[in-house]
């Protein structure tokens, strides 16, 4: 199944298929990032803001389950300076295979990164993002459409970034962004790009770290039950936009956000949440879970149970691949 849907960016990451699991902080870990690269795709740890010991933890966690390649995403403008440096030491101790960075382009850890000999993927919101991250070295790019959950970089639909972005590119171009399924998959790689990079449909699986209520508010939700705001800002820059799930945070007056003393609403791992941190509820979270981030993509109304991860990539790399066979069927009876 997997030789016709192989890319140049499955040679340059090292699995069988177009299918990157998004590296959603907090949710994807070793568990979630084992089942989807052992079965042919590529997972990425998401360890934004977590010190070396938990990154050093969970690379080990994965390499205990396959000894494919995998990688780790990282966030340098939501991290702060001496932990940032930390979790690029611990990345290029541990040889990690890839790292995706997300928000700024940091020239500097692009540049340690690639010196170690690490393959650096960098996700972008334009045309003129991705200039810069070749130009600074990416050997990936993302196209992030508005489409995507989680923090959002650019203004543009999926389709018409893709447009922009990958005649321009010399190097694979990745999509994402409301992707749940294989007529998605199909979708962007009939456009160019080189593979689909996943978060809600895989946050949706046993394997996430995600917390049951927030996979339950994913399998009922509709494309419409998501927005775009900038109010769970408590551990990102200001200003900084993302899709979620409407909840009773998202229809508060948007100027409490920035002007009331932050307020505990959970605990997470010994620490509290805040409503309008950027902390989406996880396994460890308790409290008032409703209120908190649940980043979802558009793609979301068309999430309708929850699936085994590894169950996910095989009926998405199925469909993708009788999509494009009865495609170039009728393109080859056209020509004939």
């Amino acid at each position: 199944m997997s030789a016709p849907l192989q890319t140049q960016a499955c040679r340059l990451l090292g699995c069988d298929l177009p299918i990157v699991l998004a590296g959603m902080g907090g949710v994807a870990r070793s568990e979630l990032v084992g089942a989807v690269t052992l079965v042919g795709g590529f997972g990425f740890l998401g360890m934004a803001g977590e010190p070396a010991a938990r990154i050093e933890r969970e690379v080990a966690a994965v390499r205990a389950v396959t000894p494919r390649p995998f990688g780790v995403n990282l966030i340098p403008a939501a991290t702060r300076p001496a932990l940032l440096d930390e979790e690029v030491s611990a990345c290029i101790a541990l040889g990690v295979h890839a790292v995706m960075l997300f928000w700024t382009l940091d020239e500097k850890v692009v540049a340690r990164f690639r010196d170690a000999g690490i393959l650096v993927a960098c996700q972008v919101g334009s045309r003129v993002e991705a200039q810069a991250a070749q130009q600074a070295g990416a050997g990936i790019l993302v196209a992030q459409g508005v489409e995507a959950g989680g923090h959002v970089r650019g203004s543009l639909p999926l389709a018409k970034l893709l447009r922009e972005v990958v005649p321009s590119s010399e190097v694979p171009v990745l999509a994402a962004g409301g992707i749940v399924d294989g007529r998605d998959l199909a979708a962007v790689l009939e456009a160019g790009a080189q593979g689909a990079v996943v978060g809600s449909a895989f946050l949706a699986s046993p394997e996430s770290f995600a917390h049951p209520y927030y996979k339950q508010r994913i399998v009922e939700a509709g494309a419409e039950d998501t927005v775009i705001t900038d109010v769970f800002h408590i551990g990102w820059p200001i200003a900084a936009k993302m899709r979620v799930l409407r909840n009773s945070t998202t229809d508060r007056d948007r100027r409490e956000a920035f002007q009331v003393p932050p307020v505990p609403i959970g605990m997470d791992d010994g620490q509290p949440v805040y409503r309008f941190s950027t902390a989406a509820p996880l396994r460890s979270t308790t409290g008032d879970l409703e209120a908190m981030a649940l980043y979802a993509g558009k793609g979301v109304g068309r999430i309708d149970a929850l699936m085994p991860a590894a169950a996910r990539v095989e009926a998405m790399a199925a469909e993708a691949q009788a999509i494009l066979a009865a495609k170039d069927r009728c393109r080859g009876s056209a020509a004939g």
